[in-house]
């Protein structure tokens, strides 16, 4: 072989080697430069949102009536069941009525006599065969046997006891045989409470209350009406009650004890799930915000120096930003202070980022949103509508 050859085939292997070193070195050139770390974000933008404070209260009966005995007697029998429902004028309990009817037939058999008699004297005394003052006293023992009679019949009545009310009956509180309806005051003999509708009275700081009355009038809120802020209620057990009720009033007057005013509102219960005496807290709707600032409550950090969120600025970097919380709107934070319209927090992805990092910020989605296409359109559905042409 001549030289030419040999010189020519190691120029050859010299070259092949060269090109594929220089191809082993360009991946990893490229492995070197890490991309970006992709972020989900939401842009904030003015809405409106009704500003709630949640405040603790009582529920209380919507009617309440003690049922006590009018008249003295031995009580014969117990009419309702306990626990039930009852109507208005439904008979509860019947006391002993003997005497009272006895009463009652005396006073009848006066009125007899006396109307008799004042008949009688009337055309006697227009012949002056009686006198005008023997015919007055006549018509006046008339007038007073009519009243003894009416008497009688209330008390006849009374021995028969009827709910006030139409509500819920509790306790029997005496027996048959019990005495009752004697000395000063008239034995209570059960307790009668109209549950639906059912109010709960909420006590608010004055201070909280005062603040909202100088938002409202500086034009930063805007009230919700009279009698048209909404109501919601949490029960003991933390879970929400179904039906919305309605503020009636705020009062007027500070408690000098504690500092609170007193709310009362209203509520539907139709299947007397809510009863009287029990702690429950309210979410009470008092104001407008129609230029409130919100983001996802994810996205806002704590700690011992305060709230802050990760913002993506105009070059894609990442900057943290404290942030000045209100109260919570579902699953979102109002912002007070520290952001401003167009602003892009950092949703999913914080704990790829730190302050000053290049990232690659994607439109967020809630849990259980379709994800969207570049189209803005669900990318299911688009490959539903694909599958459609195809076939």
């Amino acid at each position: 072989m001549s030289s030419v050859s040999r010189f020519t085939r190691l120029t050859m292997t010299v070259a092949i080697a060269a090109a594929l070193a220089a191809c082993g070195q360009k991946p990893a050139a490229q492995g070197g430069a890490m991309p970006p770390a992709e972020v989900s974000v939401v842009t904030v933008a003015p809405q409106r949102i009704a500003i709630t404070n949640e405040l603790p209260g009582r529920l209380e009966a919507y009617r309440v009536a003690q049922v006590r005995a009018r008249v003295a007697g031995i009580v014969q029998k117990r009419v309702f069941k306990e626990g039930s429902e009852v109507k208005e004028g439904q008979v509860l309990y019947k006391i002993d009525p003997a005497q009272y009817q006895a009463t009652y037939d005396n006073a009848q058999a006066t009125l007899t006599q006396t109307t008799l008699k004042a008949q009688r004297y009337k055309p006697l005394v227009e012949v002056n065969a009686v006198s005008k003052q023997e015919y007055d006293d006549a018509v006046a023992a008339q007038k007073q046997a009519e009243a003894a009679v009416r008497i009688a019949a209330l008390n006849l009545g009374y021995a028969t006891v009827t709910s006030p009310i139409s509500g819920r009956i509790g306790r029997a509180l005496v027996t048959e045989g019990a005495l009752v309806g004697q000395g000063s005051d008239a034995t209570q003999l059960a307790l009668v409470q109209q549950l639906d509708p059912i109010y709960v009275n909420v006590t608010q700081s004055s201070a909280d209350l005062l603040k909202l009355q100088q938002a409202m009038a500086s034009g930063q809120l805007k009230s919700v009406g009279d009698n048209k802020a909404s109501v919601t209620l949490l029960l003991e057990n933390g879970q929400p009650y179904p039906l919305p009720g309605k503020l009636l009033f705020s009062d007027v007057t500070v408690d000098e004890a504690t500092g609170s005013i007193s709310l009362r509102a209203e509520f539907p219960n139709p299947k007397r799930v809510l009863l009287p005496g029990t702690y429950v807290r309210t979410k009470i709707e008092q104001a407008i915000d129609e230029q409130a600032l919100v983001v996802p409550q994810q996205a806002v950090m704590r700690d011992l120096n305060g709230s802050s969120v990760f913002v993506v600025d105009a070059d894609n970097k990442v900057t943290p930003r404290p942030v000045k919380t209100g109260s919570a709107q579902g699953n979102n934070w109002q912002i007070l202070d520290g952001l401003k319209d167009g602003d892009r927090v950092i949703v999913e992805g914080l704990q790829k980022v730190k302050p000053g990092a290049t990232v690659k910020p994607v439109q967020w989605n809630p849990a259980g949103a379709a994800p969207q296409n570049q189209s803005g359109q669900p990318a299911q559905q688009g490959a539903a509508g694909a599958q459609q042409k195809a076939n």
